[in-house]
């Protein structure tokens, strides 16, 4: 697990207003601007939904560039992303694991998206239960990595 001075400051929740919400049948939903749908408001679809926000108003991501549970094959099993941002080239840039605000930022949460990446070749992670924050580049070349003090912000001059 990352030590607490890697956990990147990032209030989510400035971005709880911008959600849209409803309550149906007793259950409650949030609309997904990506997906164009109601998703059921569960903690970690929160969290996406929050980043989403971000990603478009903080750093200057342009819609089509998020991809949300984008699927891909590892050792021949069916998995799904969180969140994809391509850059103008329409090449991988952030690769984002969520989780709920209840699952701690584990060595495992690490590992995970780490798995993903060997597929996906993507420079830069973040993972975010919400309140805590953790974004790194990836050096395919020296097989290494080092953690970031903010999240990138979206390419403009490719």
């Amino acid at each position: 697990m990352a030590e607490n001075t890697w956990n990147i400051s990032v209030n989510l929740m400035d971005y709880q207003d911008q959600l849209s919400l409803k309550t149906e049948a007793g259950k409650r939903y949030v609309w997904d601007a990506i997906r164009k749908k109601w998703l059921v408001f569960q903690p970690e679809e929160m969290v996406r939904q929050l980043i989403i926000h971000f990603l478009i108003a903080e750093k200057g991501v342009p819609r089509p560039r998020i991809a949300v549970e984008k699927g891909l094959y590892i050792n021949q099993q069916f998995r799904r992303t969180d969140i994809i941002v391509y850059d103008q080239s329409v090449k991988p840039f952030l690769l984002i694991e969520c989780k709920a605000p209840s699952v701690p930022i584990s060595e495992g949460v690490f590992r995970q998206i780490a798995h993903y990446n060997m597929a996906l070749k993507v420079p830069n992670l973040w993972v975010s239960n919400g309140p805590d924050n953790y974004a790194c580049a990836i050096d395919f070349a020296a097989e290494s990595f080092s953690f970031l003090s903010s999240i990138p912000s979206f390419p403009t001059n490719l």
